[in-house]
C-alpha cells in the first residue's frame, strides 16, 4: 500500500488518496475528541488525590481558555504557511502537554500543563477540517463527513469507559491510575505523527500579498477571552455580579472594542477578515454556531449527571447511556453528507436540524425522575440527529461561501464561535441547575415527607439532617449511602432542575431555528480548494 498521497496535475486527489490522508486526520482529531471525554470522568478522582477539589475548574478552564484562543490562530496560520507542519507541531504539543500532565503534583501545576496541552489542541481539530477542505470538494465531502462522526461516537463511548476503569485503579504499573488518563495520549500522539507525516502532502500555494502576521488582533483576543472565560467558568462561585465578575466583564469588553480595531487596521492579514461579515452565509453561520454550541454543549452537559445523579448510572455506565444520542449525530451526518453529496444542496439541514434540536431538548424537559430510561433516549436520539444536521451542514456552507485560500479561517471561526457559544452555554445552564436546585429539593422533601415510607426510613436512618441537601450539592455521592425513600425526593428535585435547563435549551435552540431561516442559498463547488487554487492563484487571492 502507497505510503503517499500526491495530488493528480489538476490537483485533485482520488478516493484512495483521501483516505490514506483522512488515516492520519482522524488519528489527530480522534485525539483531541477522546481526551475531552475521558478526563472529565476521571477529573473528580484527580482532584481527591491532588487536593485539590475546590478548585478543580481551573484545570478545566485553563484548556479551555487556551484552545478556544488559538483555535482562530491555526486557521490564519494555516492559509498563510501551510497546514501538514502546523498541524504535526499541534500534535507535539498535545502530545507533550500530555506527558507533563501525568506528572502534575497539585492542582495549580495540572492547570499549567493543561492550559499547554489545550496550545496544542486548538489546531487539531480545526486543521483537520480545513486540510479535507483542501484536498476534498465541498460537494464530495459530505460523504466523508460519516468517518469523522465514527470518530466522536468511538471517542464518546470509549472516554468514559478508558477514564473510568483508569481512575479507578490504586496503581498501574507503579504509578496512579488517573495519570495514564493522559499518558495514554501519548503512543497514540505518536502514531497520529507519524502517519501524518507519512501521508498527508498537501501543497501549499503562498499567498500573492505580503505577509503580516496579526500580533495585535491575536493579542486583543486573549485579552477578550480570558476574563469572560474565566468568569463563565467561575461566576458561580464568585457571584455574577461580583466585583471579580464585573472586572471580567470590563476588561473583555475592552478587549473586544481593541480586537475589532486590530481586525480593521489588519485589512487582510486580520485573524478574522471583517469583510467576511458582508457575506450572509459566513454571519448566519457565525451566529447560528453560537447559539447551536449553547444549546448542544449546555444540554449535552446535563445529559450524563442525569444518568449518574437521577438514575444512579456509574461514569462508565453513563457513557454507553448516551449512546442513543451518538448514533443519532452519527447517522444523521452519514445521511445528510450523502443527500448533500447528490444534490448540492445544504440549505434545508441545519434548519430541520435545529428545529430537531429544539423538539429533542423540549421532550426531555418532562422526563423526571421515575421516567424510564427508554423513554429518556427517544429524545435523545431526536436531539442527536438534529445535532448531526447541522454541524456539517453548517460547515460546508460557510467554507464554499469563502475563497479557497480562506478555507483555514473560515473553518477556524465556524468552530470557534461554536466552541465561545458552548463555553457560555455551559455557565448558564450549571447556573441554572444549581441556583434552582436547593429550592427545588427542599420542595420534593416536604412532599416526601409527609409519607409513611420516608418517616420509616428516616427513623431507621437515625433521622434526616437538612445539612444533607447541601452535602449532596458538593457531592452527589452523598445519594449512594441514602436509603432509597431519603434519596428519592432528592433525585426528584436534581431531575425538576434539569428539566428547567433542557427547556431554556430548547428556547436558546428555537432562536438557532430563526437565524437559519436567513441562510442563503450556497452553491457548493465541484472541486477542490486545493484544485482551484493550483488552477487560479490570482482568483483565489482575497479581494482587498
Amino acid at each position: 500500500m502507497a505510503t503517499t498521497a500526491e495530488p493528480a496535475p489538476s490537483g485533485e486527489y482520488t478516493h484512495a488518496q483521501i483516505l490514506t490522508i483522512m488515516s492520519g486526520l482522524m488519528l489527530g482529531m480522534f485525539l483531541a475528541a477522546l481526551d475531552q471525554t475521558i478526563v472529565s470522568t476521571a477529573i473528580r478522582t484527580i482532584a481527591d488525590d491532588l487536593n485539590g477539589l475546590s478548585i478543580q475548574a481551573w484545570a478545566t478552564t485553563a484548556y479551555l481558555i487556551t484552545s478556544t484562543i488559538t483555535t482562530p490562530i491555526y486557521g490564519k496560520l494555516g492559509d498563510l504557511y501551510g497546514r501538514k507542519r502546523l498541524f504535526m507541531t499541534a500534535i507535539t504539543i498535545f502530545v507533550v502537554g500530555s506527558a507533563l500532565c501525568s506528572l502534575a503534583t497539585s492542582m495549580y501545576s495540572l492547570a499549567a500543563y493543561r492550559a499547554l496541552q489545550g496550545l496544542g489542541a486548538g489546531g487539531l481539530f480545526t486543521l483537520v477540517l480545513a486540510i479535507i477542505g483542501d484536498v476534498v470538494s465541498p460537494r464530495e465531502r459530505a460523504k466523508y463527513s460519516g468517518y469523522f462522526m465514527a470518530v466522536f461516537g468511538t471517542s464518546s463511548v470509549l472516554g468514559p469507559v478508558i477514564g473510568g476503569f483508569l481512575a479507578g485503579q490504586d496503581t498501574l504499573l507503579g504509578m496512579s491510575g488517573w495519570r495514564w488518563v493522559f499518558l495514554v495520549n501519548v503512543p497514540v500522539g505518536i502514531i497520529a505523527f507519524i502517519v501524518v507525516l507519512r501521508t498527508l502532502h498537501v501543497h501549499h500555494h503562498k499567498p500573492e500579498y505580503k505577509v503580516r502576521i496579526d500580533w495585535w488582533g491575536a493579542l486583543a483576543l486573549v485579552v477578550t477571552l480570558v476574563p469572560l472565560l474565566a468568569v463563565a467558568e467561575q461566576g458561580r462561585e464568585w457571584g455574577w455580579g461580583s466585583a471579580v465578575s464585573i472586572a471580567c466583564y470590563v476588561i473583555g469588553a475592552v478587549g473586544l472594542v481593541g480586537f475589532v480595531l486590530a481586525e480593521r487596521a489588519m485589512g487582510e492579514a486580520a485573524l478574522f477578515p471583517l469583510r467576511l461579515l458582508r457575506i450572509r452565509a459566513v454571519t448566519v453561520t457565525v451566529v447560528s454556531s453560537i447559539v447551536i454550541g449553547a444549546a448542544m454543549f449546555g444540554g449535552i452537559l446535563v445529559l450524563p449527571l442525569y444518568m449518574q445523579i437521577v438514575h444512579g448510572a456509574s461514569p462508565t455506565e453513563s457513557g454507553f447511556l448516551m449512546l442513543p444520542m451518538v448514533v443519532g449525530i452519527m447517522s444523521a451526518a452519514m445521511s445528510s453528507g450523502i443527500l448533500i453529496s447528490r444534490s448540492g444542496n445544504v440549505r434545508p439541514f441545519p434548519i430541520v436540524g435545529s428545529a430537531l434540536v429544539v423538539v429533542g431538548l423540549f421532550a426531555l424537559s418532562f422526563t423526571g425522575a421515575d421516567t424510564h430510561l427508554w423513554i429518556v433516549m427517544i429524545p435523545m436520539f431526536v436531539l442527536g440527529f438534529g445535532l448531526g444536521n447541522c454541524m456539517q451542514p453548517l460547515l460546508l456552507a460557510v467554507q464554499s461561501a469563502v475563497s479557497p485560500r480562506e478555507i483555514g479561517v473560515a473553518t477556524s471561526s465556524a468552530t470557534f464561535f461554536r466552541q465561545i457559544g458552548g463555553t457560555l452555554g455551559v455557565a448558564v445552564f450549571l447556573s441554572i441547575l444549581f441556583s434552582t436546585v436547593g429550592d427545588n429539593i427542599e420542595t420534593a422533601l416536604t412532599a416526601a415527607a409527609k409519607t409513611e415510607a420516608f418517616q420509616e426510613a428516616a427513623a431507621a436512618n437515625g433521622g434526616f439532617d437538612a445539612s444533607v441537601i447541601a452535602q449532596v450539592q458538593d457531592d452527589s455521592s452523598v445519594l449512594t449511602t441514602l436509603p432509597a425513600a431519603l434519596a428519592h425526593p432528592i433525585q426528584v428535585g436534581f431531575a425538576e432542575s434539569m428539566d428547567q435547563v433542557f427547556l431554556f435549551a430548547s428556547g436558546v435552540g428555537v432562536i438557532a431555528f430563526l437565524v437559519l431561516l436567513l441562510m442563503p442559498k450556497v452553491e457548493l463547488r465541484a472541486t477542490s480548494a486545493a484544485a482551484e487554487r493550483g488552477a487560479d492563484p490570482e482568483a483565489s487571492t482575497p479581494a482587498s
